[in-house]
């Protein structure tokens, strides 16, 4: 810890003398930036990118948890997560960007503003405490608060409970200091914000915004009016003080642009999306097929109707190419990703998925006299090799000899590269990778996929919210009507719910064609980044796949849509973890997430512990500490938890997951 402290000291002048364009090149000093000197206008949009950062790995890790992302890597971190088998290097990235690069300096810039009576910074400032300290507290469970920046080399933790007591207290603050009038000549909050450009009404519509989606939270305590308690009628009248339409969302702007200066903790982008940071940068991530049949509406019960949102958030391939002789594409037509099935398939035990790649042409293997690249397959089961041989020769060239088929894939053919036949159907599999201009992208609006920088063949379209330039949605309407209908439905108002789930749909529909409008504008050839179709949209509203009925509205009905809504977000994972994933423990909600299992390859029993689906330990529940915390702050660590640095502390429940306090202090006492 010691080495962290020495390390924020030195963060502001680190953060003041980065030289960024756009918004994050604002200095009060650029020649001689201070701890002292640095001005709530210089702090605020790197305490906002910082804690931008930290969710939008988090958006990818607890997403990768929920099932809805998975990884072709089975060693790695994030390849861990999809196994439930997490290892600590994954409790690193968020805790170090929340902690390091925002944290330290939010109350440095509350305590500056206080000075000058710059009190819309002040009210900034405690919302992303806020914000920041309940995303440590859904991962990590306790982590100090109190103590942090006070210099110490051994703060002392705050327990759940605490920790949600204090944010509760922090939003307050940040309410009151944002309806206050700012002092004559204090700095302007539209001169630092780079969330909402100074609008102190947005400002003050997340925190009510905020201050609802916390409070949902304790959905499995006692209803009451208390602050621990579960006050439906409290978050209802926080929703009526949020965000009433999409034009009140809370929207973070990113850019794909050449040459952008890189995030001095991880080396990305500072003006790209924070979700595509962690999960569109690479080559390794992949949907899921329970992500793929919540949009298909092909899970059990569903029905069978293709959301018209599926083609914006499914990435797509080129396939088909058919090509002239001087490899100039004359036709193809787009593949839509059938996702890794995790829950029902071992399918990374197998070597799989293996990355798609499009033959070019140039390839040492490639032979002109056969018209494309032989790849043999030994395939010594015959209906496994009849098989096989029927799929291969409808569509490329093949030969046989003995228990060997030589397919020969032509010039524009996508083929995975392994004479492992198991693989070689590993195509129906769409790379989530999109390209940056630092990454290999071809122009700002041209953000495909292509595997080989010598062909035009598109391996991906990328997805709505996970492209460098797409937008980050800190909090919207839609998300306001999702949380509306569950407590309405919980009140018995099925008719209100109904009307609020409805809208909540209609609103991600409408929050989306504003962005699939702004990338047609300027100029994107994408058919992913097109607006839907109008008609499409009324007709998926009208039809089966939206409840009508309101006698028929289920809380499954609304937590999936709401999934589909948030997208790529953390929230996702601490919805199921309310609902205890597919337990169906809940009330009289029955299961939420339908079909929901643990991942086939599931082994670690020793970390996620429960035995059967009704205890809370048979599920994933929460982050270890970060390694930060484990070598320089170990002994308030161990003291915090018993279960601090042990296997099972994954299936432990943090607080907000527990109905009674005595639950979640038999837990970590």
């Amino acid at each position: 810890m010691k080495k962290i402290i020495y390390f924020i000291l030195g963060l502001t002048l680190s953060c003041a003398v980065c030289s960024c364009d756009d918004y994050l090149d604002i200095n009060t000093d650029p020649d001689n930036p201070t701890a002292v000197n640095a001005s709530s206008d210089v702090r605020l949009p790197w305490i906002q990118h910082y804690y931008g950062y930290a969710t939008g790995t988090a958006a990818m890790r607890t997403n990768t948890i929920l099932g809805l992302l998975t990884q072709t890597s089975t060693t790695s971190a994030n390849g861990l997560l999809a196994a439930w088998n997490p290892a600590q290097s994954s409790c690193t990235t968020v805790y170090q960007n929340f902690y390091v690069g925002a944290a330290v300096n939010i109350d440095p810039m509350i305590e500056n503003a206080k000075q000058k009576g710059e009190y819309h910074y002040i009210g900034a400032g405690y919302a992303i405490k806020a914000m920041g300290f309940m995303l440590m507290l859904d991962l990590h469970g306790e982590l100090p608060v109190q103590e942090m920046g006070v210099l110490k080399t051994n703060p002392t933790y705050d327990d759940g409970k605490k920790m949600y007591e204090l944010i509760m207290g922090y939003l307050d603050e940040a309410i009151k200091y944002l309806e206050m009038d700012q002092e004559v000549g204090a700095t302007s909050l539209a001169k630092g914000d780079t969330w909402n450009s100074g609008n102190v009404d947005k400002w003050l519509k997340l925190c009510h915004g905020l201050k609802a989606r916390y409070m949902l939270r304790l959905s499995k305590k006692a209803e009451g009016t208390g602050l621990y308690n579960f006050n439906m009628d409290g978050i209802l009248a926080e929703i009526e003080k949020g965000p009433q339409s999409n034009s009140d969302n809370i929207i973070v702007k990113h850019e794909n642009k050449a040459g952008d200066q890189t995030n001095f903790t991880v080396s990305d982008p500072y003006s790209a999306n924070y979700v595509w940071d962690a999960t569109g940068y690479g080559a390794t991530q992949r949907a899921t097929r329970y992500y793929a049949n919540l949009l298909n509406n092909t899970f059990t019960g569903g029905s069978m109707i293709t959301d018209p949102r599926a083609s914006k958030l499914l990435p797509a391939m080129m396939s088909n190419i058919v090509v002239n002789e001087s490899g100039e594409i004359q036709n193809y037509i787009w593949k839509r990703d059938v996702g890794v099935d995790m829950m029902n398939e071992a399918i990374r035990q197998e070597g799989g998925p293996l990355t798609s790649v499009f033959v070019v042409g140039t390839e040492t293997s490639y032979v002109a006299s056969e018209g494309g690249l032989p790849l043999t397959y030994n395939i010594s089961d015959q209906t496994a090799r009849n098989n096989f041989l029927a799929a291969a020769s409808a569509i490329h060239k093949t030969k046989v000899d003995g228990s060997k088929i030589t397919v020969v894939y032509q010039k524009g053919a996508a083929y995975v590269n392994s004479t492992n036949y198991l693989r070689a159907g590993d195509t129906i599999y769409v790379n989530m990778r999109s390209n940056h201009m630092d990454t290999g992208g071809r122009s700002v609006v041209d953000q495909y996929y292509y595997p080989s920088s010598a062909a035009p063949y598109v391996g991906g379209t990328g997805t709505f919210f996970a492209r460098p330039n797409s937008d980050t949605y800190v909090l919207t309407y839609a998300e306001m009507c999702f949380i509306k209908a569950e407590i309405l439905l919980r009140k018995g108002k099925k008719g209100d719910a109904l009307t609020a789930y409805k809208a909540g749909i209609q609103a991600s529909f409408d929050q989306m064609q504003t962005k699939l409008n702004t990338w047609k504008t300027a100029g994107s050839v994408n058919p992913d980044e097109m607006p839907m179709n109008a008609a499409d949209i009324t007709a998926y509203m009208s039809s089966a796949a939206v409840v009508q009925n309101s006698a028929n509205l289920t809380m499954a009905d609304i937590m999936r849509q709401k999934l589909i809504a948030l997208g790529l977000n953390a929230e996702n994972w601490v919805d199921a973890r309310r609902f205890n994933y597919s337990a169906g423990n809940i009330k009289d909600f029955g299961v939420v997430y339908i079909d929901y299992k643990r991942p086939k390859e599931f082994t670690a029993t020793n970390k996620i512990v429960g035995a059967n689906p009704g205890e809370l330990t048979y599920w994933f529940r929460r982050f270890s500490q970060s390694t930060h915390e484990s070598n320089y702050n170990l002994t308030q660590l161990m003291a915090s938890n018993k279960l601090a640095m042990k296997d099972p502390i994954w299936s432990c429940p943090v607080w907000w997951d527990c109905s009674t306090d005595e639950e979640y202090y038999g837990y970590i006492k």
